[in-house]
């Protein structure tokens, strides 16, 4: 597979290490900014230390962290982002949905933002293209929400008997909905049956599998949703509650029970974000990905 991720300039942000707001005695600190919860994000943040560490800079020596978490509740991002903007910080990470760096652009037009997301930044209007973002903000992002199709057709390959596929997504958001529209039309082509099923809240997601049997669902595609993330062993344990073939976005269902998984390397993508080395004018460049491997293109 290939993910493609960009990562351009920030041309004064190349200094915050050295300079933090002007403070040059003080210690730099970077605000991390997730949706997720701390306790689903460790291997995260052990990529994103091991992130900062390559390149120079270690917690508590000559860097700080300050984390912010929304635990799936994005109507907190707002106030986590100013929480974060006004302690200060010298540069902002948010991390995981586009819908937390939206709430740091909207928290500080000065204070330099590298977020780190699945989704394209241009469609979600977080930059105006990925050469030239412009402002305060640039960022990586690895597409997984765009890997929709693809985790069909193997789920495909897999239970080739399945008749009707569920797609669960988060149909409350932008991302869910063109999800579902791009999943819908790659079934049709399948000629496969899919029923979009909205994993909006807790209620949400207990409706759509107790309509599992009723709707002879015979396989399962879990969308990409950063909401989803948080509710990740809930969700495992439903699917296998109910027996059906299930696909997920990341390696860390896998890894906590769930059948398969097919997308990016998140640690890949959170050590890219704290790569500051790129965040220098003369070093502003598309990024593509290959497997778990970065490389220039």
């Amino acid at each position: 597979m290939r993910r493609r991720a960009f990562i351009a300039g920030l041309g004064s942000a190349a200094a915050w290490p050295m300079v933090a707001l002007g403070q040059q005695t003080a210690m730099p600190v970077i605000g991390f900014l997730s949706s997720r919860s701390a306790g689903d994000s460790v291997s995260a943040v052990a990529a994103f230390r091991a992130g900062l560490a390559q390149t120079g800079y270690v917690e508590g020596r000559n860097v700080a962290i300050e984390f912010r978490w929304a635990e799936g509740r994005f109507d907190r991002l707002s106030a986590l982002a100013e929480e974060l903007v006004r302690h200060p910080v010298a540069v902002l990470a948010p991390v995981a949905g586009y819908q937390t760096p939206r709430a740091a652009q909207a928290a500080t037009s000065i204070i330099p933002i590298v977020f780190g997301i699945g989704e394209d930044p241009v469609k979600e209007g977080l930059v105006p293209n990925l050469n030239r973002p412009g402002g305060n903000t640039t960022g990586a992002t690895f597409s997984t929400a765009l890997l929709g199709t693809k985790r069909l057709g193997i789920l495909r390959q897999l239970v080739p008997q399945a008749e009707v596929v569920g797609l669960l997504v988060n149909q409350n958001s932008t991302q869910g909905q063109g999800q579902a529209r791009d999943v819908q039309e790659a079934a049709q082509k399948l000629g496969l049956r899919l029923v979009v099923l909205n994993g909006g809240n807790d209620e949400d997601i207990d409706a759509a599998f107790a309509s599992l049997v009723r709707l002879k669902v015979g396989a399962l595609l879990v969308g990409a949703d950063p909401s989803f993330d948080p509710k990740r062993n809930r969700l495992i344990a439903k699917v296998a509650q109910h027996a059906v073939p299930a696909i997920y976005q990341f390696r860390d269902y896998a890894l906590a029970g769930g059948l398969m998984s097919y997308g990016a390397s998140i640690a890949e993508l959170y050590q890219q974000v704290c790569d500051l080395r790129w965040s220098c004018p003369q070093r502003r460049q598309t990024w593509g990905y290959a497997g778990h491997a970065a490389r220039k293109i």
